[in-house]
């Protein structure tokens, strides 16, 4: 019965795991760009009670061996990086990629972050920003005299100023990656690279299956709120199954040890 009792064990931990990621989904469904994430499991090691050609008393052999599971554990939280919907803000800095790819952004010791939140500000320079403060790479300096900010699809950065005339500022690119699953994340919307991910590949949008930039307008949660209450209510009875599977090993342990009064 003790091996019912870890196997249960890690069967409790697995759907907790389970509940904290639906939670963390759920907890998300109005940030910008956020991806959901779905957790894999897989069944621990096996205890061979009667492996196969094993000759019986009766002088044959079984077709199948017997074997016992060990239980479950969580072996990876895999992101989705599924298309969320694009809603339209006003906004003229906020941008929605449309297909694959993720903005390029500076953090503070100079490494790369890579995220789908458009949600950009300028700083104190007129340079474009995240929330966060962190630079959109290639920098672009806004001059304060442009009184509107055109982004075209395929990315090109152009100000407009009262007197009708228009000039490009820069081009922004957007970074692909063979397995964005692989990406680390981080928080404040952002991921890092990882050797799983592979090295940002950087495109102009719209080429070599690079996603559009859409201006004024934002990314939501690909986050399905039916889809995960039904995942939670799986989770919660699965959770209740095994709890009784302990329950259950405990009152034959209490059976066992009664047989002695």
């Amino acid at each position: 019965m003790d091996k019912t009792l870890r196997t249960a064990a890690t069967g409790l931990i697995a759907q907790q795991r389970f509940v904290e990621i639906i939670a963390n989904n759920i907890a998300n469904v109005n940030t910008y760009a956020f991806k959901k994430v779905r957790p894999e499991f897989q069944d621990l090691f096996y205890e061979t009670l009667r492996p196969l050609g094993s000759v019986q008393r009766t002088g044959t052999e079984p077709v199948n061996e017997v074997q016992v599971g060990s239980g479950v554990e969580l072996v990876s939280s895999t992101k989705i990086f599924s298309q969320g919907d694009i809603t339209e803000t006003g906004n003229r800095f906020d941008m929605a990629i449309n297909g694959e790819g993720f903005f390029v952004v500076i953090r503070p010791d100079n490494t790369y972050a890579f995220t789908r939140d458009g949600s950009f500000h300028l700083d104190r320079n007129g340079e474009i920003v995240t929330s966060q403060g962190y630079r959109l790479e290639p920098s672009i300096v806004i001059p304060q005299d442009a009184v509107d900010v055109v982004v075209t699809r395929d990315g090109i950065v152009e100000a407009i100023f009262e007197s009708g005339e228009s000039q490009v500022l820069g081009q922004i690119l957007l970074a692909r990656f063979i397995n964005p699953a692989g990406l680390k994340a981080i928080g404040e919307n952002t991921f890092l690279e990882t050797p799983a991910s592979g090295p940002m590949i950087l495109e102009q949008p719209g080429f070599n299956n690079t996603g559009e930039i859409i201006q004024r307008h934002l990314e939501t949660s690909n986050v399905d709120i039916i889809e995960e209450m039904v995942s939670m209510i799986l989770a919660q009875r699965a959770y209740e199954l095994n709890s009784k599977a302990v329950h259950t090993a405990d009152n034959i342990l209490g059976a066992a040890v009664n047989l002695k009064r």
